[in-house]
């Protein structure tokens, strides 16, 4: 018992004095060193964190602007086997009586063909100017309600309810926004708005005037959109019965919540519910996850390159002060306090580099990021910084500094006092 009273006691002496050292060397040592340090720890806080959280961003933008533009939070399809939701006015009758829904679109969704310039072809063998899709009837303001889908009309106005002769079309169906030249692929060249198309959809044909084009980064991209009244008399849906719901919650909703009470409420039985996050094509989970992996094996390297770093600096110091070392050895100084002096050092320059690297990135780069997205083709790239990770790789960065500092200062202290006070290797 005595052993171990005896251990802890000088435990906690090699700690305070330890301590004591640390501070009287961070404190006489060079201000440029310091701050040359403290900035390449930032700078390798920053790698380990922004480098994943802008390639998990890039894929984590598309599933936002899907929840945001097309899904809602959560989305009611038909079943596998089924063409349509069966019993839809009960579904919707269910999804407005719920205190937790804040708006909801019902669409009917179909396979067709829009066609330009049908009407200056010389033979009906040219080849037309046409494009494939999916055509959508939705209720305007509904629709407006749930995503917001007025605020990506890139060109145009959006529809009301008097367009009955009217469509929106998606930026995928144009060349001009999506200048592709692949064989088999068919895109609408020279089209604009106000010019009159012919739409195929169930088995019949209307003309009908571009209204609009979306723009949303979304499935709805490759869509040609229209009043769901006019859709129904195109399809002979006299039924009302929908392909897709989408439901937009309120804030303090949980939509797992929600969707078990669809589910239990009778819904699950002739429709499909699942929440935006359930209902992402799994290309976007698999190209999320491999870019998590990326941004791991980038930031590891960082984190490889700065333990060098310190392990080289707190080797420098260690062996341009052999004789100061030699000299608190000799009068007594235990070897441990002088190694844990050392090491927190290295932790000091890590600590504080971690500080600033967290100040710029929650004071400057997510907010900045967040605001001012990163453009990219199929979405616009967020910057992804869960604090819980962003912890999680601190730690680490203090554990691998913790080593490459203990490490060179192990090496030192172990010579021989009397060849470090007279400087023989």
């Amino acid at each position: 018992m005595k052993t171990i009273k005896y251990k802890v006691a000088g435990l906690n002496r090699a700690l305070s004095l330890g301590f004591f050292l640390a501070y009287r060397q961070v404190r006489k040592s060079s201000f440029a060193t310091t701050a040359l340090i403290v900035f390449v720890m930032t700078l390798t806080f920053l790698n380990l964190v922004v480098v994943r959280g802008v390639l998990v961003g890039l894929i984590q933008g598309s599933t936002d602007v899907y929840k945001k533009y097309y899904a809602g939070d959560i989305i009611v399809s038909n079943l596998p086997r089924k063409d349509y939701i069966e019993n839809t006015s009960n579904i919707t009758n269910i999804i407005a009586n719920l205190p937790w829904v804040e708006s909801y679109t019902a669409r009917y969704v179909e396979g067709g063909r829009v066609e330009a310039e049908y009407k200056t072809k010389l033979k009906e063998t040219d080849a037309s100017n046409e494009a494939n899709g999916l055509v959508a009837g939705i209720d305007p303001r509904r629709e407006d309600e749930t995503t917001n889908l007025s605020s990506k009309v890139v060109e145009g106005t959006y529809l009301t309810n008097s367009d009955t002769n009217s469509i929106l079309l998606g930026s995928n169906l144009l060349k001009k926004y999506t200048p592709v030249d692949v064989p088999g692929f068919l895109l609408l060249e020279r089209v604009e708005v106000g010019d009159k198309v012919r739409l195929t959809v169930g088995g019949n044909v209307q003309e009908m005037t571009v209204k609009g084009v979306v723009q949303s980064k979304t499935d709805v991209d490759s869509r040609i959109i229209m009043l769901d009244s006019t859709m129904r008399n195109l399809i002979g849906r006299g039924d009302y019965n929908v392909d897709e719901i989408a439901i937009k919650l309120k804030p303090e909703a949980n939509d797992l919540m929600v969707k078990e009470i669809l589910i239990r409420s009778g819904v699950g039985a002739t429709a499909r519910v699942q929440t935006a996050d359930e209902a992402l094509p799994s290309f976007l989970i698999d190209i999320k996850n491999t870019f998590a992996l990326l941004g791991n094996v980038v930031g590891s390297i960082g984190l490889v390159v700065a333990s060098i770093t310190i392990f080289i600096v707190i080797f420098i110091n260690a062996i341009t002060r052999r004789k100061y070392i030699g000299i608190l050895k000799g009068i007594g100084i235990n070897s441990i306090a002088i190694e844990i002096a050392y090491v927190i050092q290295s932790i000091f320059y890590a600590v504080l580099g971690i500080l600033f690297g967290m100040l710029v990135l929650y004071g400057f780069l997510v907010p900045f990021i967040a605001a001012h997205p990163i453009r990219f083709p199929f979405s616009d790239g967020i910057l992804v910084a869960e604090l819980s990770a962003t912890l999680l790789r601190a730690g680490l960065l203090i554990i691998a500094t913790l080593i490459a500092g203990f490490i060179p200062a192990r090496i030192v202290v172990k010579q021989n006092t009397l060849d470090a006070i007279l400087g023989r290797r």
